[in-house]
């Protein structure tokens, strides 16, 4: 069947084109040029952090937060299990082990008790992961890392426009990660961004990007680098999209919102916001009652050219992280029942409509 409403896709009616073409008519389109800089500056004053660097995708930003803590074999950090599975590659990137935790129900984000139960002496971070653009409990974890002197780290990937507190996250742990792929909030096709308020893990997290090189001193490199910079191409579509993400994450709450309204009385539950956080809905998520409807559910959404995903499948269940047994009760569930469905910001009411009719018909034909 042919997808006539995907989960996702990128939204590009704005000064994408124009910034694009004076890359090319500029000949400025490696990883220098007035975009990178912009992009960067932009950014940082957009989410209220002091630094942000640009790099070529989110899993070498989470790659470069770990390096710039000098996170190392040997070391563990604490990672919740329900997530994508770039979070938990980029702490095996540097030889460290991922220690998994479980979830919270009522939002899906990392269980502070479990992190509290996971804690040894080998702990070196707590990574923060913002799962579908619902804040994590940063309160609890700051003050888990204030405690046992940890870093906290956020994988921000899903959660451009999130709020915690009032707040955007990205700012409370020590430094964090964005990404900007083709699905996500605002992209720049690929990309990631690394942002932190501390001006020495700035400077780490710069080295690493561009091959190690040394300040001050042309073609000297003093540590073994990464060539994980942003071309001015993809700052420049970045760029672009900033300008419109207040329209573009309002637009998602109002999405989130009419599926909330719609989907009210069917044997499910909408993945909404609790008290304190702000929901970017960079997916809007659903948790079928019982974990049988969810496969039959999205082939009979496919039927009729919808598409969607189903939730994360947790971490510790996949084969290279499955070397110990390990139950992980809440995350496995939510990864059995949930579904993500079409959460792009151009979906047209009349394709809200079409989605919200066809799960209704089917749960009335159970």
């Amino acid at each position: 069947m042919k997808i006539t409403i995907p989960v996702y896709q990128p939204t590009l009616d704005g000064n994408e084109k124009k910034y694009v073409l004076e890359c090319l008519d500029t000949n400025w389109i490696s990883s220098k040029g007035r975009f990178v800089q912009e992009f960067e500056r932009r950014f940082a004053e957009y989410t209220g952090v002091r630094y942000a660097s640009a790099v070529c995708n989110g899993t070498a930003a989470l790659h470069l937060v770990l390096l710039a803590l000098g996170i190392g074999a040997g070391d563990e950090v604490i990672v919740p299990t329900l997530t994508y599975v770039a979070s938990v590659n980029a702490i095996s990137y540097t030889g460290a082990t991922p220690i998994f935790v479980d979830s919270v129900r009522e939002t899906w984000q990392m269980d502070p008790n479990d992190v509290r139960q996971k804690l040894s002496n080998r702990t070196r971070a707590i990574m923060a992961v913002h799962l579908y653009g619902h804040p994590c409990d940063l309160d609890s974890l700051r003050a888990i890392a204030d405690q046992h002197g940890l870093f906290l780290v956020e994988d921000c990937a899903e959660a451009f426009g999130t709020l915690y507190q009032g707040r955007h996250v990205g700012g409370t742990g020590q430094i964090s990660a964005y990404s900007f792929y083709g699905n996500k909030a605002i992209t720049t096709g690929e990309g990631g961004m690394v942002v932190t308020n501390d001006p020495t893990l700035h400077e780490r997290a710069v080295r690493f990007r561009g091959q190690g090189l040394a300040l001050g001193r042309e073609y000297w490199h003093d540590v073994i680098g990464y060539n994980y910079r942003m071309t001015n191409i993809c700052a420049a579509i970045g760029l672009a999209q900033l300008e419109r993400a207040d329209a573009t994450l309002q637009r998602k709450r109002e999405l989130a919102a009419r599926y909330r309204q719609g989907l009210a009385g069917l044997p499910l539950t909408f993945h909404d916001e609790t008290a304190g956080a702000r929901h970017s809905y960079w997916m809007c998520s659903i948790l079928v009652e019982d974990r049988m409807y969810r496969d039959p559910l999205r082939e009979h959404l496919a039927t009729s050219g919808i598409e969607t995903r189903p939730v994360f499948f947790p971490v510790h269940t996949m084969p290279m992280y499955s070397q110990h047994f390990q139950r992980h009760p809440v995350a496995e569930d939510l990864g059995w029942r949930g579904v993500n469905l079409p959460s792009w910001p151009a979906l047209e009411e009349k394709q809200v409509m079409q989605v919200i009719g066809k799960i209704k018909d089917y749960f009335a034909a159970r």
